[in-house]
């Protein structure tokens, strides 16, 4: 039989892990940035919100501003106060989502508890404009629900066993980075991502230079074929 998988080191194959939930992802930066990186939050937890406090605004304005980075925010809530918490900030209008994310975040202490305190999670969500008709339905909305369910299962499947976990185009780092940790490895994403731009352009460059010299040719549907000789074509 296989070896257990370690979870800890574990990372997907990527194709997998770009591929979003039933209920979507909630993305900051330019869909053709060179780089993904997706975070696991729950919102009750403390290193997430010293990350999203101290560090994610310099991320944001270094690499998500910059069009360097497609930031995405997955959920995997821990306990029943961060499973509420999650259901309502998916109830919020999707431009809204980041805004009542980073309130939850920074306004830990006046509402996360061991049970669920309703009143407390209307306090912070009414600051993104819900009104509490809203927030009273979107706590039993059972699409949501089954959505952020499936969620965190596909988080565990991918080897997420705690919060926050990063994968940066596929590195994975876990539990409290610091600022120089996560430039390193969007940098290393970057770094590697140029590689491969300049070898398709070396490529590009070297199909060029045989069909100026000959050695190949271009079919009117655009595919590129050796002379019928190996020899030069000649005009």
């Amino acid at each position: 039989p296989a070896p257990p998988i370690d979870k800890a080191t574990y990372v997907p194959p990527q194709q997998e892990l770009m591929a979003a939930g039933p209920l979507g992802d909630r993305v900051l930066g330019k869909a053709t940035a060179p780089v993904t990186v997706i975070e696991y939050v729950s919102l009750t937890c403390p290193h997430c919100a010293n990350f999203h406090k101290t560090l994610f605004p310099r991320v944001k304005k270094e690499f998500i501003d910059t069009g360097k980075v497609r930031y995405i925010v997955r959920e995997f809530p821990i306990g029943h106060m961060s499973g509420a918490a999650a259901i309502v900030n998916r109830c919020a209008p999707e431009d809204k989502y980041f805004f009542l994310l980073n309130q939850f975040l920074t306004r830990q202490p006046e509402w996360v508890s061991q049970e669920v305190r309703p009143d407390a999670l209307y306090a912070v969500a009414k600051s993104s404009g819900m009104t509490r008709e809203t927030f009273d339905k979107c706590l039993s909305n059972q699409t949501i629900i089954d959505g952020l369910t499936e969620v965190k299962q596909r988080g565990r499947q991918f080897g997420v066993i705690g919060t926050p976990t990063f994968f940066i185009n596929g590195r994975k780092a876990q539990g409290e980075v610091t600022f120089d940790e996560i430039k390193a490895m969007i940098e290393h994403a970057l770094y590697h991502d140029l590689k491969r731009e300049m070898a398709a352009l070396a490529h590009s460059n070297a199909v060029l230079a045989l069909l100026r010299d000959g050695f190949v040719e271009q079919s009117p549907g655009g595919s590129v074929r050796l002379a019928d000789d190996g020899s030069p074509m000649l005009d």
